[in-house]
């Protein structure tokens, strides 16, 4: 039986940032994407009607949404996360993205200084992403402020000091701290991106590098679990899908 053909939104919030790693775990699965640039002269977000197979919001750099430094499209993007949310597409946020989801769905935001750093996270529930989840992996983070899960989310791992590494809101939106797809590239283009950037960067680098292979080792069963869990390889919400190709930009 042929597959149907999945189609997915992309938000990006700065030029360096976009889904690294995981552009080849959906492409080889024959999941397009197509990249949304609401930060540039004549970026936009997407229209809700086309959101049937959902979407993933990326990071943001310096930007937050705590009230120190807030994204410029964070009232439009929580407004559109939560009408996704209400025709039951996936969301998948990450970073920035997850700050989104969090308040979006009746969470909140913690203030926080941008920092960057690599953290082990722990699993906190083992049924975490159909059972995928690894139970300790390295999560990078290069943020502003703090994700917190709604009452009714799933903590599905922490960081090392308790704070909500990843979570999940309804039975296929997820929310990472950190990006698990990220290539330094990303990071040293951040750093070159905005005048603002986090102390100590070259420790965060070196531990970046040291990092890498097992950054990339964990994200092949982070993927499987998503896949399965957003009905990305199934019949789940075929209805009215994005026909537009690709991975370009609009």
């Amino acid at each position: 039986m042929v597959q149907p053909t999945r189609s997915l939104y992309v938000i990006q919030h700065t030029d360096a940032e976009y889904l690294g790693h995981l552009e080849d775990h959906l492409e080889g699965r024959n999941i397009r994407f197509t990249y949304m640039r609401p930060h540039t002269a004549d970026g936009k977000l997407p229209a809700t009607v086309k959101f049937t197979d959902g979407m993933i919001l990326l990071g943001g750099g310096p930007w937050g949404a705590a009230g120190t430094r807030n994204l410029p499209s964070l009232d439009d993007e929580i407004q559109l996360v939560k009408q996704c949310m209400l025709e039951g597409a996936p969301v998948i946020g990450i970073g920035i993205g997850a700050q989104v989801l969090a308040l979006a769905s009746g969470g909140s935001v913690e203030a926080a200084p941008l920092a960057f750093d690599v953290q082990t996270a722990h699993r906190t529930d083992p049924d975490a992403l159909n059972g995928f989840l690894p139970e300790i992996y390295p999560m990078v983070t290069y943020m502003r402020d703090q994700p917190v899960a709604p009452p009714h989310g799933r903590v599905l791992s922490e960081t090392e000091d308790g704070g909500h590494a990843l979570f999940q809101v309804a039975e296929n939106c997820f929310g990472f701290a950190g990006h698990p797809g990220i290539k330094l590239g990303m990071i040293e283009d951040l750093i070159m991106e905005f005048d603002e950037s986090p102390d100590d960067i070259g420790a965060g680098l070196d531990k970046f590098r040291a990092a890498q292979t097992e950054l990339v080792d964990a994200l092949v069963p982070i993927m499987t679990g998503l896949i399965q869990l957003t009905g990305w390889m199934d019949g789940r919400h075929s209805e009215n899908m994005p026909q537009s190709r690709t991975n370009e930009g609009l």
